[in-house]
C-alpha cells in the first residue's frame, strides 16, 4: 500500500467512527426525550395540566451540594425491592398521602389495566410546563396523575 492509500484509508474509518459516536448518542437520547402530558389533581382537588412531565428529586451528597435527578419514571418500594415504573406505561397513579412525613402510598394503574399497590421510594416531586409557567408539585400534595 502506497502513503495515500493509508491517509484515504485511515480518513474514512476516522469519518465512521465520528459517525457512530455521534449517531449512537443522538440515538438514544430520541428515545429518552419522549414528553409526556399528564393531568395533576392536588389535595385541594386542583387539576393542572402539564406538559413534558417528569419525577424529580434532589440526592443530598453533603450539607451544601445536591444533585438533581430528573426521571421519566416512578420509583416505588415493594416490600423490599426498589420498582421502576416507567411513564410508558402507566395510565395513572392514586396518591395517598402517609401524614407522618413518609414517602405517600401509590396505586399505580398500568395501560393494560394492571394494578398494584406501592409506596413511593423517594419523596420527589412531579414537575413540567403548564399554560402559565413551570409547575412543580409535590408528590405528597397530589391524589392523581393522569397520563394522556
Amino acid at each position: 500500500m502506497n502513503r495515500s492509500t493509508i491517509i484515504c484509508a485511515a480518513t474514512v474509518l476516522s469519518g465512521v467512527l465520528c459517525g457512530v459516536m455521534v449517531g449512537g448518542p443522538a440515538i438514544a437520547q430520541t428515545k429518552s426525550d419522549k414528553v409526556f402530558h399528564a393531568v395533576a389533581t392536588d389535595t385541594k382537588g386542583v387539576d393542572t395540566d402539564v406538559k413534558n412531565v417528569i419525577f424529580y428529586y434532589e440526592e443530598k451528597i453533603s450539607e451544601t451540594a445536591f444533585v438533581p435527578h430528573e426521571m421519566r419514571e416512578v420509583p416505588v418500594k415493594r416490600g423490599t425491592a426498589t420498582v421502576k415504573i416507567k411513564f410508558d406505561n402507566i395510565k395513572h397513579i392514586d396518591l395517598k398521602p402517609s401524614g407522618n412525613g413518609t414517602p405517600p402510598h401509590v396505586t399505580i394503574t398500568l395501560a393494560d389495566g394492571k394494578t398494584g399497590d406501592f409506596i413511593l421510594a423517594i419523596a420527589g416531586s412531579f414537575k413540567g410546563q403548564s399554560d402559565f409557567g413551570e409547575v412543580e408539585l409535590p408528590a405528597a400534595e397530589l391524589k392523581k396523575l393522569t397520563f394522556k
